[in-house]
């Protein structure tokens, strides 16, 4: 009789989207580290710094639908193996940059780029990961991103005070061409076709994925028969709110402590770290409880309630750190905020696979793309909210009033109805 593996192969396939998760993460950030050495390189004031980080907000904004329709039509094998090698270029291209418009274009390029990564993983998990497990998963995914971020910081400031930040963006594109061709080679768009799994897990996985039960998988769909969801509308408004509040995190945080507080660079990547840390720790408790909730057999309590209490955390997190006098102190408020602000994830992008099912790609891209709305708005309204102010107590509050919001958002939000019935 032939012994049975005790640990599923197709954990192997959320390793590599953990580890995509990660890469992605440490793109991003490079920029907000780097502000410093480019704003003097280039000559570039912070309202202009403002506008290079919110426009790859932009870009990753605009080609969300398309891409994640994309991975519906091609598989994720391609899509994500394509979209990683062109983000990497244009990584690379970042550290070519000579002045402010150069700049700006490499970053909204960057952005439509990265579109494509995590509408192609939520297909990946509908096509492998089954309906009970997808909670978990999700918050996995998403804690490589925070982790990425965190443990990438106090590396990118070794990169760029070693070799410059030129250099570092060269460095960080040719990872990801390696990743790229890793995924192409390694990884297929359906369980059923890997010769990995035994026919046993392949059975299991197919029995529980979840049931096909709508005559729309079968049809092609746009932009327009999306926005006729109120499940769309309220998924995509909540995420504004989460994003809003998460971005700030991997734009202005580094920036506004080592200001705020008068930090050296290495004392405010470490404290820019914690609250991403908090992130990761958020994911995986939000994805463990909804999956235990789920299991329980309410599948709508699975996916509202971790978000819901992440909202709340969010909110408090944000006007507690308005009060607060030190680094210590506001770095504290700051992680509950951002632990809060994750906690929504893994309910948003498995509530995505829920409603969208075979077009899980196009949904969670179109949600996506409204996040990203709210990250370019945070990524500039922030400079110029505090030049007009004086401080960052107006953004603070603004962010916490979204996250009440998105509460009451997402109490109105329906998983088990496709898009095409609610």
């Amino acid at each position: 009789m032939k012994k049975t593996s005790y640990f599923p192969k197709r954990y192997l396939m959320v390793g590599g989207t953990f580890l995509l998760a990660l890469l992605l993460y440490i793109d991003r950030i490079c920029i907000s580290v780097a502000k410093d050495p480019i704003s003097e390189a280039l000559s570039l004031s912070d309202k202009q710094m403002g506008w290079v980080l919110a426009i790859f907000s932009l870009g990753y904004a605009f080609f969300q639908t398309p891409s994640g329709m994309l991975a519906d039509r091609l598989g994720p094998r391609k899509v994500l193996a394509s979209i990683v090698a062109i983000w990497s270029v244009f990584t690379a291209l970042t550290g070519f940059a000579w002045n402010f418009i150069s700049l700006l274009i490499v970053r909204f390029l960057f952005g439509a780029g990265e579109a494509g990564a995590f509408p192609g993983m939520t297909r990946a998990v509908y096509n492998w990961i089954p309906l009970q497990e997808r909670g978990l998963v999700t918050g996995i995914n998403f804690s490589g991103s925070r982790l990425g971020a965190a443990f990438a910081l106090p590396l990118v400031v070794w990169l760029i005070d070693s070799f410059g930040w030129r250099t570092s963006f060269l460095v960080m594109g040719v990872v990801g061409l390696v990743w790229a061709l890793a995924w192409y080679v390694l990884f297929r768009d359906n369980p059923e076709n890997h010769n990995a799994l035994s026919q046993a897990e392949k059975d299991f996985v197919l029995e529980h994925r979840q049931e096909k039960e709508t005559d729309v998988a079968k049809e092609k769909i746009n932009f327009g028969t999306l926005l006729k969801s109120k499940n769309m509308w309220l998924a995509m408004g909540q995420y504004f709110c989460s994003n809003f509040t998460f971005f700030f995190a991997l734009t202005w945080l580094f920036p506004h402590v080592k200001s705020e507080y008068n930090l050296d660079t290495i004392e405010a990547g470490f404290y820019t770290a914690i609250p991403l840390v908090f992130g990761a720790f958020g994911n995986w408790f939000s994805g463990a409880l909804g999956d235990s909730i789920f299991k329980k057999g309410n599948w709508a309590k699975s996916r509202i309630l971790p978000a819901a209490i992440g909202f709340a955390l969010a909110a408090i997190g944000l006007i507690g750190s308005i009060y607060m006098d030190t680094a210590i102190g506001a770095t504290l408020f700051l992680s509950i905020a951002i632990f809060g602000a994750d906690m929504t994830l893994p309910s948003s992008w498995a509530f995505c696979a829920d409603i969208g099912k075979e077009h899980s790609g196009a949904v969670s891209g179109t949600m996506n793309m409204a996040g990203n709305i709210g990250a370019f708005i945070t990524a500039l309204v922030f400079p110029y909210l505090l030049d007009w102010t004086g401080n960052t107590n107006l953004f603070f509050i603004v962010g916490a009033i979204l996250n009440i919001i998105a509460i009451v958002l997402w109490y109105n939000m329906k998983p088990q109805k496709h898009f095409s019935e609610y």
